[in-house]
């Protein structure tokens, strides 16, 4: 039972963590995000041990133009049951209504509202993250790069999970289940 609720509450990390990670985005062109290189991973602890899932089906809507920067923007959609923590009966329970209730709340989104340059590749994106029908304002801190023809975005964002209502009825005590998850992204975008 234990085993069953730090999978479920990785995955409601991860969704949250998707929901942000995609805040930046190619060039200035819509871009399509290079799927395969991109991961959303959520790590939380239950017990006091680390655990840690990721999303397998994130799509992302962003352009970025470095040199114009106020014209940035993003929208990422995660499909909250493709979260995986390694085995098929604990990625069925986070996907069930005491956790992401994705047959209700299919999807976790983050949308940008402002991006503000930092120094050295340092960016701070605002929006709103929505998960489980919870709407919240978050400022994400992303490092960008490029590589290549490819723009690369990393970071790392703590959430509470209950914020969010992931965790319901016995899953809302945090003695078994941390409220605390990190979401950490890496997602690489490229021109059309």
């Amino acid at each position: 039972m234990i085993k069953r609720l730090a999978h479920t509450a990785s995955v409601a990390a991860l969704a949250a963590a998707a929901a942000f990670s995609v805040s930046f985005g190619a060039n200035a062109n819509a871009a399509a995000a290079v799927a395969a290189k991109n991961s959303v991973t959520a790590v939380f602890k239950q017990m006091n041990v680390p655990v840690e899932g990721h999303f397998n089906r994130i799509n992302a809507d962003v352009r970025f133009d470095p040199s114009n920067v106020a014209a940035a923007s993003a929208k990422i959609d995660i499909d909250v049951a493709s979260f995986d923590i390694g085995a098929p009966e604990y990625n069925q329970e986070v996907a069930g209504d005491e956790w992401f209730d994705a047959a209700h709340f299919p999807h976790a989104t983050f949308v940008s509202t402002r991006i503000q340059p930092g120094a050295n590749g340092a960016y701070s994106v605002a929006g709103k993250l929505t998960i489980r029908g919870k709407t919240t304002d978050v400022v994400l801190p992303v490092q960008y790069h490029k590589d290549g023809a490819n723009q690369v975005f990393d970071g790392a964002l703590p959430i509470k999970r209950l914020v969010y209502g992931i965790g319901t009825g016995e899953w809302k005590d945090t003695s078994v289940v941390a409220d605390d998850v990190q979401i950490k992204f890496h997602i690489v975008t490229a021109a059309h």
